[in-house]
């Protein structure tokens, strides 16, 4: 069920947070889990497509980004870059893709959460 922004919702699963403050699988992971069943309210909705393979290649590139490397490094750093991308690519659906920003009961705020890992209150 999609959800508009002010909807009450609650997290259907635990929820890993990474270190840009979004869900799991758009940064590095860190120790950080919020608990099933914390309710908060939408504060954010987006529709995109392939949204995955694009936050990854953005990750890579940005870890990346204004290194001189020798051209043997480079090579390798491109077929690194490739693997990305076909990596973010399988598995990913070829149609929208929405998530959600939600800001919590206990005040954090988490974007990127899929529509089936939140449930109406």
């Amino acid at each position: 069920m999609p959800y508009d922004t002010g909807s009450r919702v609650r997290l259907t699963r635990e929820v890993q947070v990474t270190a840009h403050g979004t869900a799991a699988g758009g940064g590095f992971s860190g120790a950080l889990f919020l608990a099933e069943g914390l309710a908060g309210i939408v504060t954010g909705v987006t529709q995109g497509s392939a949204g995955a393979a694009q936050d990854h290649l953005a990750a890579f590139d940005q870890q990346l980004r204004g290194g001189q490397l020798p051209s043997f490094a480079a090579g390798l750093v491109d077929d690194l870059r490739q693997q990305v991308v076909r990596m973010s690519l399988h598995g990913t659906a070829a149609g929208a893709r929405t998530t959600y920003k939600v800001q919590f009961a206990n005040g954090f705020v988490l974007d990127g959460l899929e529509e089936d890992w939140l449930a109406s209150l």
